[in-house]
């Protein structure tokens, strides 16, 4: 069944198979980077990159409409793996300064908020530093999130409305740009590390999903995949921050370890929950079917998992 699988999953589109290389099978990088350059040739990847507007944006504008907008597009093209320093990619991430920056350090996208939005920043940091956008602003970005961390340990968007625990959306946004700005300039790795630290150490408290209150499900949602996840938290698309980040097995990532396990089908795949409300270019796979994506991201967690 798993070379069945594995079969299955190399069937499917570049994005999917050059991961699959890399991940699952284990092949040489001048094997899966010649098949991830195919990301912008064919498939999902090079259709989504037929849809940039000749001003470098995509849809209206850099980060509505949801799902279709400059923002949204970029960070599905870094899911799909698209090489970084793609001069079409490139040409979008220039539109993430069309404000400059904030007094406070980060990006304002928007013209009704008097402060840089962190949740859209962790984003923002992911994309400019996954495709190695040249700007010295890039640091200013990554510095403000340092700032906005909270006492919990997490991030969370509403913190100048007066919250006081940290979100799991904004937690996971943020830990992704920094992982991402750790990777871009790893001469900064052991000034953010402790931020990352304490982020996971949120994350883990929760038992990845739970309530600290309660102890259940933060929100249904989190227990469910989704691909693309756009802003949202859940369980699989902080496991799968984790394998990359290649953080350490801890028991409290049990509960979320069997929770992904106990989705896998009778024929040793995961389907496909429903996406998330909004406009989109074109569906990558069909709600309630197996799903290569999640298959993929399933595997390599529990890969992970059970090398640690």
């Amino acid at each position: 069944m798993q070379t069945n699988r594995i079969d299955w999953l190399l069937t499917g589109d570049p994005s999917i198979r050059w991961q699959v290389m890399r991940d699952l099978l284990n092949e040489p990088p001048v094997t899966y980077e010649q098949e991830r350059a195919r990301v912008a040739e064919t498939g999902w990847g090079a259709e989504l990159l037929t849809r940039q507007n000749a001003d470098g944006n995509w849809s209206k504008g850099v980060y509505n409409p949801k799902w279709t907008s400059t923002t949204y597009s970029l960070l599905l093209l870094r899911q799909l793996g698209l090489p970084p320093a793609h001069p079409q990619a490139l040409r979008g991430c220039e539109h993430f300064f069309f404000r400059g920056i904030e007094k406070d350090g980060g990006i304002n996208l928007f013209k009704r908020m008097q402060c840089s939005e962190t949740c859209v920043n962790g984003m923002l940091l992911t994309l400019l530093c996954y495709f190695r956008y040249s700007d010295q602003r890039v640091h200013s970005v990554a510095e403000f999130l340092l700032r906005e961390q909270m006492p919990d340990g997490g991030w969370n968007c509403q913190r100048p409305k007066g919250a006081t625990h940290s979100s799991f959306h904004t937690s996971i946004s943020a830990l992704e740009g920094l992982f991402e700005y750790g990777r871009a300039y790893p001469q900064a790795q052991a000034a953010i590390q402790p931020a990352i630290d304490s982020a996971h150490e949120f994350l883990l408290q929760h038992h990845i999903y739970q309530s600290h209150r309660t102890g259940k499900p933060a929100n249904p949602a989190m227990t469910r995949m989704h691909f693309p996840p756009r802003w949202h938290y859940d369980f699989l698309r902080a496991l799968d921050y984790f394998q990359a980040a290649q953080a350490a097995r801890d028991v409290r990532m049990n509960e979320a370890i069997d929770l992904l396990c106990s989705k896998q089908t009778l024929d040793e795949r995961w389907i496909l929950n429903d996406p998330w409300p909004g406009q989109i270019f074109f569906p990558l796979e069909e709600t309630g079917q197996p799903s290569r994506w999640n298959t993929l991201r399933a595997l390599r967690v529990l890969k992970w998992w059970q090398t640690q």
